[in-house]
């Protein structure tokens, strides 16, 4: 009986196109025709299979199609629809019958012979034998479950003269055998009907299995574990992750969760019905952040699902959030491209610290003069690193007292001391989590902190003040100082393993006096842009050509640091001046202790009526003075601007202490 071999399924849409349902629609008699005629309807919507097909022989070719994931649903009708919805995991939609389709089926049948008979599966309705009553209609009326039911109805109806029998497709089939005329119970609006149904269950169960299985796509690549437990405690699905950090196997399934990761128990959950949010468990010796919430089907509780959070990565992030929050005053700025290199010497430190920067993470020790660009060079390192895109971090290690030193570094919990912040305060290094973390004059670190700071590097952990739970930490060190640190741990005053340590590669940033070619370069820099801002911009060519040969004079005990400064102070002459001074008033800007030397001489000097002319002139002198306060006050606040009001910062620009910052800011 089977042709479905002969029959080739009508295909509807391109088989590539996975996003489409399908519908198999199934009959081995009559109804096959109907069918036929009905698929090309539903074509953009949906795969349509036909089969010519029934009972066992269609239910195994269904099941296959169905454990191949190539069948949604499933149209049939009668007894074969009846046999195939009870044994198919898959929806089946039966065509039925309808009031108008048994009218249409009688009328044709009567236009044949006036000995009719009606055979329907299963029962025969009390709707149905009161219309008969009604209206007087002679038909004899049978019902069927099997398919020998069938025979035996249609041989004794032929035994009792019936000519013409309406009924669904087998009882056709078989009508037409015994010689009798069959007519067709089912119109096709009725199988269009059950084949509109069918498309809507298809396209429901099609979005939910691709829901589904977006779901489950998202689940197997979290890095987070979800386990979902039923009102047992045992294990219903589990992603990799959690297998992975429970050290399970896909066969856990099924078994108690407590059995399977002793130490992680959902029995909080499962009996108060509450969600448990940050909870923390040991499972298999390592500390998990656990999440679970019940599971509810219906409004009533059918288990819980609980998610698994390694506290490594949790940890991780939290610093690097932190180190976020901080991004703007805890970012480099300046890069080995942009320095000033006109010496050979200088070329041949920026080509060492490209090459360490990027060949290795291992410890910077930068060591060089006050004022010749440590930092600078340190900002330069981070940048060109691997770490360029995380935080880099800055602390003068000379400026704090050793405890305010210690909760900087290394944080402090709440309560830890006398003014501790409420909820304690992340430490720098936990700031620099995944950057580089700059320890300015490092070698005025007390011997004590030191020791801390050699275990932190050591076991790349810090633990803050106050507190027990060690902190995880990915940071690169860049020690910069102007001493000597080998001699001071011959001496004892600096750790020699924290030499060590710091020592790996090793920068020495040359004086500003050994690399004179860099002086001209730098003041080519800086002059221009000192003028620009003062207002003064048009006289940069001249005042370059009468201060060079003074700047290469100078020994320049401060470095880089005391040139700007003297640039500076340069551009408030220019200005008071409204022209470029002479040379010998500048010579007094770069070396301020020879020319008061200069004027005491010059005093010593002058007669009576030169003296005269001076007292004459105090009150030009006292305006001169507030012109050049005026000037200076403004530079101040410029400065402050350009650094978004950061008093360290703007102190450290113009050479002066942040004491001296606030006297000048207050007049």
């Amino acid at each position: 009986m089977r042709h479905s071999s002969a029959v080739p399924p009508l295909v509807a849409v391109d088989t590539t196109r996975s996003r489409y349902p399908v519908i198999h629609a199934v009959t081995g008699h009559g109804l096959f025709e109907s069918l036929r005629q009905i698929a090309p309807e539903f074509s953009q919507h949906a795969r349509v299979e036909l089969l010519h097909d029934a009972f066992e022989s269609a239910l195994a070719t269904l099941k296959q199609a169905v454990e191949q994931g190539r069948c949604d649903v499933v149209v049939a009708s009668g007894s074969n629809g009846a046999y195939l919805r009870t044994r198919l995991t898959v929806p089946v939609v039966q065509v039925q019958v309808g009031g108008y389709d048994l009218m249409a089926a009688l009328a044709a049948a009567r236009e044949l012979s006036a000995r009719i008979a009606v055979v329907l599966h299963h029962e025969v309705s009390a709707a149905l034998r009161r219309f008969m009553r009604e209206f007087k209609l002679d038909v004899e009326l049978r019902t069927y479950e099997t398919r020998e039911d069938v025979l035996r109805c249609v041989r004794e109806l032929a035994e009792q003269g019936v000519e013409v029998v309406v009924g669904a497709g087998m009882v056709t089939d078989y009508v037409r055998k015994a010689g009798l005329t069959a007519v067709l119970l089912y119109s096709l609006d009725s199988v269009r009907a059950a084949m509109d149904t069918a498309m809507a269950i298809a396209e429901a169960q099609h979005k939910e299995r691709v829901r589904r299985d977006q779901l489950d796509l998202v689940l197997r690549h979290l890095n987070d574990g979800v386990v979902a437990v039923d009102m047992q405690g045992r294990i219903t699905t589990l992603n990799p992750a959690a297998a992975r950090i429970m050290g399970a196997t896909a066969q856990a399934a099924g078994q108690p969760l407590a059995e399977v990761a002793p130490g992680l128990t959902p029995r909080p959950v499962l009996e108060q019905g509450r969600s448990e949010l940050g909870r923390v468990d040991d499972v298999r010796g390592q500390s998990l952040v656990v999440d679970a919430v019940p599971l509810y089907e219906s409004g009533l509780q059918t288990g819980a699902v609980l998610t698994l959070h390694p506290s490594q990565p949790l940890e991780h992030a939290v610093g690097r959030l932190r180190a976020h929050s901080h991004r703007r005053s805890r970012s480099a700025r300046y890069t080995l491209g942009g320095m000033v290199a006109a010496s050979a010497a200088m070329r041949q430190l920026l080509h060492r610290c490209e090459v360490m920067a990027r060949a290795s993470d291992a410890s910077v020790l930068i060591q060089g003069e006050s004022g010749s660009g440590k930092e600078v060079v340190a900002q330069g390192i981070h940048r060109a690193s691997r770490r360029h895109a995380r935080p880099f971090v800055a602390i003068n290690c000379g400026a704090f007292p050793e405890q305010l030193l210690e909760s900087e570094l290394f944080g402090y919990e709440e309560g830890a001391f006398t003014g501790a912040r409420r909820q304690g305060k992340a430490g720098l290094f936990e700031a620099a989590d995944g950057g580089t973390l700059l320890l300015d004059e490092v070698g005025e670190m007390p011997l004590p902190l030191q020791t801390r700071l050699l275990r932190a590097l050591q076991e790349k952990e810090v633990t803050r003040v106050g507190g027990i739970d060690a902190i995880p930490i990915d940071v690169r060190i860049i020690a910069a100082t102007h001493r000597d640190l080998a001699a001071m741990a011959r001496q004892g005053s600096f750790r020699h393993d924290l030499f060590y340590r710091l020592h790996i590669l090793q920068v020495r940033v040359p004086p500003l006096r050994e690399r004179p070619e860099d002086i001209a370069a730098l003041a080519a820099e800086l002059l221009p842009a000192a003028l620009e801002r003062v207002g003064a911009g048009g006289l940069a060519l001249d005042a370059l050509a009468t201060v060079l040969p003074l700047l290469a004079a100078h020994d320049w005990p401060g470095n880089v640091r005391e040139l700007e400064n003297v640039i500076e102070r340069m551009a408030l002459e220019c200005l008071l001046a409204g022209a470029v001074p002479a040379a010998a008033v500048l010579r007094g800007v770069v070396d301020p202790s020879g020319w008061e030397g200069a004027v005491d001489a010059a005093a010593g000097a002058v007669d009576l009526t030169d003296a005269a002319d001076e007292l004459s002139s105090a009150d030009e002198a006292g305006r001169l003075q507030t012109v050049q306060r005026a000037a200076e006050l403004q530079h101040i606040r410029d400065t402050l601007d350009r650094l978004d009001g950061n008093q360290a910062a703007a102190a450290r620009a113009l050479g002066i202490s942040r004491t001296t910052l606030w006297r000048k800011l207050r007049g």
